[in-house]
């Protein structure tokens, strides 16, 4: 088992590989972003739907960091053998473990709260931590058929 931490802020692949992406973003840069991780995505062998999925899924992402994350984060993204790996990291309150522990699909007649559920509904693994000092969100897509790119523990 890897001492590393799969949800530190600076984690990339085994080996000390760079990351295929490495930014920081405010509101201003998630589009500029967002076309970033997707061009990097595809370049990785992600294709078709997977790769509309898994940049969505990233999106959300961001776009909660900037909404209830104190404006600004940073993401990492890199690919270890057959998976790839997106972390998205922000300095706000953190989520509360409700929030976090809750699994069901948010009401349709409400705006909001489908961040989350859309990240681990389009990506193939999703883990999270959450405190006062920020919240991390790493998630993984198997370049491969779809299914846990890690097994759960």
């Amino acid at each position: 088992m890897s001492d590393i931490d799969p949800l530190a802020p600076t984690a990339v692949a085994s080996g000390g590989s760079p990351p295929l992406l490495a930014e920081t973003f405010d509101g201003d840069r998630v589009t500029e972003i967002r076309h970033a991780v997707a061009g990097c995505v595809e370049a990785a062998g992600l294709a078709g739907p997977r790769l509309d999925d898994f940049v969505l899924a990233i999106n959300e992402l961001m776009t909660n960091a900037v909404r209830h994350g104190g404006g600004r984060g940073w993401l990492r993204l890199w690919r270890t053998g057959a998976v790839l790996h997106c972390l998205v990291s922000d300095t706000g309150a953190g989520i509360g473990a409700d929030r976090l522990d809750d699994r069901r699909r948010p009401v349709p007649e409400i705006a909001g709260g489908w961040g989350l559920w859309l990240a681990r509904q389009l990506s193939d693994e999703m883990l999270v931590r959450s405190g006062p000092e920020g919240t991390t969100v790493r998630i993984s897509a198997n370049l491969g058929p779809a299914g846990p790119a890690h097994p759960t523990a």
